[in-house]
Order: structure tokens, then C-alpha cells, then sequence
């Protein structure tokens, strides 16, 4: 068996999100929130998600805007966080081995956090997300 790598180009990025969103697509919580917000524009949502990891990851700055607020309204909880963690590190620890995919987790572990802190915030208060 070959030793995993680690992430460091555009190909693992493209690799671990195709393969990632692969598993939420069917997931049984999370495929019909994903599908039904995404509807056919996946190939959109992909190569978006290809230039945020890119950036996050590789320090190479590729995407822009804000990644929060399309996800602000989204019927969510804590156990959607906890399978799309647990979907996002199976990925990485299947395909990947390093800082970077360390890195990786830390990171959407942090992002689940947060996200589910703001998406409960704005759902309890009156205010809205700035664009």
C-alpha cells in the first residue's frame, strides 16, 4: 500500500472536495439540505470550493467574497456539524497524511464551530448576516 500524502496542489484540493461533496450528496442528513440548496448548480459550488480550500490551505489567494452568509439561513444543528465533520475527516485521513490535512481538520472543526454559533445567532435575533 502507498504512503499518503500531504496536501500541497490544486490536484488534492480538487480531490478532497470532489470526494467530500461526493459523500454529503448521499448522505442521509445532509444530501437533501445540500441538494436542495444547491439544485444543479454543483459544478459552481465545486470549482467555488476548489479557490476557499485553495486559499485556506495552499496560501494561494484564489477565492473571494465571504463564505458565511450563503450559509446563514440553512436548517442546521449540531448533529449536521458533527456528520459533516465527521465526513470531512474520514476524507482527509482516507486520502492524505501531514500538517496540511491536520491543518484541514483543524480548520473545518473550527468552521463548524463558528458557523453553528452564527447560524444560531442570526435564527435567535433580528439581526442579518452582512453580505
Amino acid at each position: 500500500m502507498s504512503e499518503k500524502k500531504d496536501i500541497t496542489t490544486i490536484e488534492d484540493i480538487k480531490l478532497l472536495v470532489d470526494t467530500f461533496y461526493g459523500k454529503i450528496r448521499i448522505d442521509l442528513l445532509l444530501g437533501g439540505i445540500f441538494n436542495g440548496v444547491i439544485k444543479d448548480r454543483w459544478p459552481e459550488h465545486l470549482e467555488k470550493m476548489y479557490r476557499f480550500w485553495q486559499t485556506v490551505l495552499l496560501d494561494e489567494h484564489t477565492y473571494f467574497g465571504s463564505p458565511f452568509p450563503p450559509h446563514a439561513e440553512l436548517p442546521v444543528e449540531q448533529k449536521h456539524f458533527d456528520a459533516w465533520l465527521k465526513l470531512w475527516h474520514e476524507t482527509i485521513d482516507e486520502h492524505f497524511a501531514g500538517a496540511k490535512a491536520d491543518e484541514a481538520k483543524w480548520r473545518g472543526d473550527k468552521m463548524a464551530v463558528m458557523f453553528l454559533s452564527k447560524i444560531e445567532y442570526y435564527r435567535n435575533n433580528s439581526a442579518k448576516p452582512l453580505l
